[in-house]
């Protein structure tokens, strides 16, 4: 375990975010990889694997259950002294990952095909993506055991060891990738189908090396079954900070399904470029995503212990430092996005729709860390409301008018990416006034308390 209610915010921030966002290269480099061996195979398995990654999101949105009402209930725990309900709700969130992954798994083997001839209208893009989203469905459900298991360990300050693990994970999918993708080797080249058994067995090994951590070497909690009988007053606990984080995330499941559903009448080059420049932003916005996961258990740990100036210091120093690194990444994309889209196509109509995409999207790039942080936030105090509110907001202004303007003669493609811009902006500025909000609920009736309590 680790303090982290003492020394300067930034560089507590900083400590962790480091360790987090070196983890999240490596994912980055997972998913370029994968990337680059799915885009020598043609825009059909592209714009294939593209629409099933949409399903991704529903699977971290209950990821997000598990993980952020860990990061919540066992930092505030860890802040109060209390290492026991810390355990006992450490065990508890494996007990639901092993719901979550039974529910991941029927429901995506039962309802995929439906869902995914739902978005798209090319039929090869849509075998493409079922044969990838079969394959990989078994790495998505053990994703629940790895979330628990990773989030318990950052809410007690330690992130290396999760970092380490991702890494050798990666390392390992890099390998498989060539193998089962283009028959690298003496196997067959098994195209999307060893794209997604790649991953999941990758997962699975990584899954498995956590658990040997957790059995070698933590400490602060550790694997107690006879703490596994369902306790459902935790899990209401869980679900009431958990559910309203997967919600937010099941909100960005339907934007991205809605681009999808927008963008399907300019057919699989569209479907592609969208695709490959989305997994570009989502890799670009790792290290802003790390200060958020950063920002997270220091805010709940100083919460937890009473330190409520500690927690204004954390949340003032995670968005200078995420505005920063979003202004960076912007400059970059507004410079020479081609040179990250050469990399996985040389088909125009694929390169043009990724460049645009990346351009005009990257001018909402520090309103988008801004969210991030503020998210992170809403989980250290354990009130993810706000969250989903601010998601909610971004939703309603993109889904209505973006639909509108489908139906105009003068549509295109461009129209999509300017209304998403709008929305993340009032999605920021939202976020920080709930932020704002929240502080003076939370932290000034807090305060009073304390001096009540001091002070009889």
């Amino acid at each position: 375990m680790k303090d982290l209610t003492q020394g300067s915010a930034t560089k507590t921030i900083l400590a962790m975010a480091i360790p987090v966002a070196a983890g999240m290269i490596f994912q980055t480099l997972y998913l370029l990889v994968d990337l680059y061996f799915v885009a020598a195979l043609g825009e059909d398995s592209v714009a294939g694997v593209g629409t099933a990654g949409t399903l991704l999101f529903i699977i971290m949105a209950l990821t997000q259950v598990l993980g952020v009402s860990a990061v919540a209930l066992i930092s505030q725990a860890v802040g109060r002294k209390d290492p026991d309900h810390a355990n006992l709700v450490f065990n508890q969130s494996l007990v639901l990952s092993a719901v979550c992954a039974v529910i991941t798994l029927l429901g995506g083997y039962l309802l995929a095909e439906s869902y995914l001839s739902s978005i798209t209208a090319d039929e090869a893009a849509l075998r493409e993506g079922l044969i990838f989203l079969y394959w990989f469905l078994p790495g998505m459900a053990l994703q629940f055991a790895s979330m628990a298991m990773a989030s318990s360990l950052r809410a007690t300050g330690i992130v290396k060891p999760a970092m380490v693990i991702q890494a050798l994970t990666v390392v390992l999918n890099i390998i498989l990738a060539p193998i089962l993708i283009a028959g690298w080797g003496p196997g067959p080249a098994l195209g999307v189908l060893g794209a997604g058994l790649a991953s999941s067995i990758s997962i699975t090994i990584g899954v498995g090396l956590l658990t040997l951590y957790f059995l070698k070497l933590e400490k602060y909690v550790s694997f107690e079954p006879a703490l596994w009988r369902p306790r459902f007053d935790i899990w209401r606990k869980m679900l009431d900070i958990g559910l309203p984080a997967g919600g937010e995330m099941l909100l960005l499941f339907v934007y991205f399904s809605a681009v999808y559903w927008l963008i399907q009448d300019f057919g699989a080059p569209a479907q592609a470029g969208f695709s490959i420049g989305g997994r570009i932003m989502q890799s670009i916005f790792m290290p802003t995503m790390a200060i958020a996961f950063a920002v997270g258990p220091i805010i709940g740990q100083n919460f937890g212990a009473g330190k409520f100036d500690r927690v204004r210091d954390t949340f003032s120093s995670g968005i200078i430092l995420s505005s920063i690194v979003m202004l960076i990444i912007t400059v970059i994309m507004q410079w020479r996005p081609e040179v990250l889209m050469m990399i996985f196509t040389d088909d125009t109509e694929v390169m043009e729709v990724g460049v645009v995409f990346l351009q005009l999207i990257s001018l909402n790039f520090i309103a988008q860390g801004i969210v991030f942080t503020c998210s992170g936030v809403f989980q250290g105090l354990g009130n993810t409301r706000p969250a989903l509110l601010s998601s909610g907001v971004r939703i309603l202004i993109f889904v209505p008018l973006t639909v509108y303007l489908r139906y105009q003669p003068d549509f295109s493609i461009n129209m999509v990416w300017y209304v998403s811009i709008s929305s993340v902006t009032a999605q920021a500025i939202v976020s920080f006034l709930l932020v704002r909000r929240e502080f003076i609920r939370k932290l000034t009736v807090s305060d009073d308390s304390q001096y009540l309590v001091d002070n009889p």
